[in-house]
């Protein structure tokens, strides 16, 4: 990997220099679709992807739990500009002006005596809309659910956490829990009854409060097992955090949601994301996650990017250019 393995500046979150993976990725299968072509072309039945690498002796897989279309981009992304602003940025990026199409993307990562989940994806609340697949796509790479040790929530929104509970029981048996002190406060609060977030109160309440025996928090820079530890990256909801993952001096970050769209949040991070729960704060966050990302050239994972959700960035215009993952790590 050349010079993906060395860094030698303090990162602006990181207590140590880190470095990026760098060894083989592996494509276990390409699109497995459940039912026709035709369900799949207008994504009612989203595709079975897994994808999984090797960090030092992590092994590290990232499954799509789902993928979702929608219109109207500029009801999304960049509410503080015109609609032409965003579709010229989506038409130069060589995307279509009108629509956008978001993938949900949790990560597992193994450590060889933990097996840590971050988030959970729909659940079965979004399988009638072809997601909620990430316990099928577990178990096609070789993991069941009662082997999971440890679920990482990175915040609290319906995507994240509607795996959670499976039937009324916990999806995940064997399972703690570990998430943000901030982030729970804030959900679980009855204050949250009236307003703009009483339906993720709602859900919190359903989902998470009942592992509440299994639940620990975690401050910044806390650890979650060793070579996993927790940075604060608050905006996009009041408790968001991101996560470095390393081992055998190798790093890579997951960034959550810090950046939901490659293009429209990442080359233009001032724009405002209609999910950001602080708009303003969620923008400063996302610069200073992404200049360091970008300055000591780490590999992310963020759970909204295009599949296989990881990738680098680089600084470049007014914002940062997004560079998938391609054969650097398969050879």
């Amino acid at each position: 990997m050349g010079d993906h393995s060395t860094i030698s500046r303090r990162s602006l979150f990181l207590a140590a220099g880190v470095s990026t993976l760098a060894a083989p990725l592996v494509l276990n299968r390409a699109a497995v679709f459940a039912q026709s072509e035709s369900d799949a072309t207008d994504m009612r039945v989203s595709p079975l992807d897994t994808r999984s690498f090797k960090l030092g002796s992590f092994r590290i897989l990232t499954v799509r739990d789902g993928m979702r279309p929608s219109g109207a981009p500029n009801e999304t992304y960049g509410l503080n500009q015109s609609a032409d602003a965003v579709g010229a940025l989506l038409t130069e990026n060589f995307l279509p002006a009108d629509t956008l199409v978001n993938s949900f993307t949790p990560t597992l990562v193994d450590t060889g005596s933990e097996v840590v989940l971050f988030d959970t994806g729909m659940g079965e609340g979004g399988r009638d809309a072809g997601m909620g697949r990430l316990v099928e796509g577990l178990k096609y790479a070789g993991y069941t659910p009662d082997q999971i040790s440890v679920v990482v929530l990175t915040h609290m929104h319906g995507d994240h956490i509607g795996g959670l509970m499976e039937g009324g029981k916990p999806a995940f048996p064997n399972a703690r829990y570990v998430t943000g002190r901030t982030e729970y406060d804030f959900w679980v609060n009855p204050e949250r009854m009236g307003t703009p977030a009483e339906q993720g109160h709602q859900g919190v309440l359903a989902k998470v409060q009942p592992l509440a025996e299994k639940l620990t928090f975690i401050e910044n820079e806390g650890q979650v097992v060793p070579g996993i530890t927790g940075l604060d990256a608050f905006g996009h909801s009041p408790g968001h955090m991101i996560f470095r993952v390393e081992s055998e001096g190798k790093a890579i970050i997951l960034t959550a949601d810090t950046a939901n769209h490659y293009v429209l949040s990442l080359q233009r991070p001032d724009w405002e994301v209609r999910f950001d729960m602080d708009k303003a704060q969620a923008a400063v966050t996302r610069k200073k996650v992404f200049d360091m990302i970008a300055t000591d050239r780490l590999a992310f994972i963020g759970y909204h990017m295009p599949f296989p959700a990881a990738g680098f960035v680089e600084k470049g215009g007014e914002g940062y250019r997004f560079v998938p993952v391609s054969y650097q790590f398969d050879i």
